[in-house]
């Protein structure tokens, strides 16, 4: 009796081949680059157009992309209560907010509070401080995604004439303070203004 060799069909091999072309793919993007820095197409472009009102309930003002053209440098922080690393880098901001080389600068810091209940905004400012001139609440998050936000936090440089100059992914920290944020806050000051 000669037994015949069986022969496996090719259409068969070619999810087992799909998947291995799938998986070296997603092996090399795992370990090339820094995946805290994702791009954003609004670099050099002008913010969306949004307007924003104040939290409810809370004193001061929202603001809007016309705020950002008035000729100074302003950060646009997007935070939320609900979110921990907020939590962990609002001491910077406040520190940032009291800085006189900021402030010599004419650097002016907005809060953008994402997609969270106005009691618990109001009550998560009120536990670690206001370091935002104004604060304008996206409780539908539509600005958000305008602005493509991946997540909370991330700040964003606006350049004076309302432009966006650099965007911080994550939060804050004292060595992303020294290293990317404020060289980025430094050039945006050197900018022509609007």
């Amino acid at each position: 009796m000669i037994e015949s060799k069986r022969r496996i069909p090719w259409l068969a091999l070619l999810p087992l081949l799909a998947f291995v072309a799938l998986a070296g793919l997603f092996l090399v993007r795992l370990y090339s680059g820094d995946p805290a820095r994702l791009p954003s197409a609004l670099i050099g472009k002008q913010a969306p157009k949004f307007a924003l009102p104040a939290i409810e309930g809370a004193t001061g003002e929202g603001f809007s992309d016309a705020d950002l053209k008035q000729g100074q440098v302003t950060l646009v922080n997007i935070f939320a209560s609900w979110c921990v690393p907020c939590r962990e880098e609002h001491p910077i901001l406040m520190q940032m907010a009291k800085d006189p080389k900021l402030k010599a600068l004419g650097v002016r810091v907005y809060g953008l509070n994402y997609k969270d209940e106005a009691a618990n905004a109001r009550g998560f400012i009120a536990q670690y401080g206001n370091p935002y001139e104004r604060v304008g609440a996206d409780v539908k998050g539509r600005a958000g995604i305008d602005w493509g936000v991946y997540g909370v936090p991330e700040t964003f440089v606006v350049r004076g004439d309302g432009s966006i100059a650099y965007k911080q992914i994550g939060p804050i920290s004292q060595e992303a303070l020294r290293d990317k944020l404020m060289p980025a806050i430094e050039a945006a000051a050197k900018a022509p203004r609007g």
